[in-house]
């Protein structure tokens, strides 16, 4: 496979109806928002979604949660000390090694990096720590959000008992409408030293146009949140003729009405530079 040789940037456009993009556990679990208002998605939890859209799509990946491993692993350790070209790396106390073998075993792990940190017994214990060549920026909203909250109970008993239990409360939040953007790069340096190929960046840009396929959730129902536009830009050189942030800036989102409720309500354009080719995923 061969290794990526051109610099690539990315940016999503993001649509949300009646949904909850992303909810703060700190917060009661309400839409993320920033405090001048805008809503926020995480570099984490898109990384999740990623990863997640990765196994659908048949790559390995080491960062599995609970709800969607594919291996009989619990633990981050389990599934590393259960990895052969680890622990042959491990048993020789090779730290190159050991980082080399799991980029060519996990896909997330050569894309975002990692941290191996595990505790062992003496002189057992492992540290080596892995750049990924994919960045990726938290996503906001184009527009400060409105963020709608219901009322909820559950009627039903737990547990058996002489008399129905008393309704339990609850409050559930969603965002309205709004429209978010992201934005990343994938770097030629760093992908030189995870191994990370052209391949990876090809399956990584379908990842990213199916980003919400396969994440129903009850915060989250089917086609409330959708990939409006994926805009890939691949540079004719490793370093990249322009930077990633005047790259970036050629996106422009922007709301035609006052109080916009749907994505035609929207603009969305693109600028260009001289010499840069763009692919445009249209949702």
């Amino acid at each position: 496979m061969e290794i990526l040789q051109n610099k690539i940037d990315f940016a999503l456009v993001i649509a949300v109806h009646h949904a909850n993009p992303n909810g703060d556990p700190l917060n009661g679990n309400r839409p993320r928002e920033t405090y001048e208002g805008y809503g926020e998605i995480s570099d984490v939890c898109l990384k999740r979604k990623i990863r997640n859209r990765l196994m659908d799509l048949g790559a390995s990946v080491f960062v599995q949660s609970d709800d969607r491993r594919n291996d009989e692993y619990h633990s981050l350790k389990d599934r590393a000390d259960a990895c052969p070209l680890l622990a042959d790396a491990l048993k020789a106390k090779n730290r190159e090694a050991y980082a080399k073998a799991a980029c060519k075993t996990w896909l997330d792990v050569r894309s975002f990096g990692q941290v191996f940190a595990f505790k062992g017994k003496k002189d057992e214990g492992v540290s080596v720590g892995i750049r990924g060549p994919v960045s990726i920026h938290p996503a906001f909203s184009v527009d400060p959000i409105t963020i709608e909250s219901l009322q909820i109970t559950k009627s039903v008993n737990s547990t058996t008992g002489d008399k129905k239990s008393s309704d339990t409360m609850g409050i559930k939040h969603r965002v309205g409408f709004a429209v978010y953007t992201t934005f990343g790069s994938i770097n030629c340096q760093l992908a030189e030293k995870t191994d990370f190929t052209e391949a990876d960046a090809t399956l990584f840009k379908e990842a990213l146009r199916t980003l919400f396929e396969n994440d129903t959730s009850s915060a989250r129902p089917d086609g409330s949140m959708e990939v409006l536009k994926l805009y890939w830009w691949k540079h004719n050189c490793k370093s990249g003729q322009y930077s990633s942030a005047k790259v970036h800036r050629l996106l422009h989102v922007e709301k035609m009405i006052d109080f916009p409720h749907d994505i035609q309500d929207y603009s969305i354009t693109c600028d260009k530079l001289p010499d840069l080719a763009v692919e445009v995923y249209d949702e």
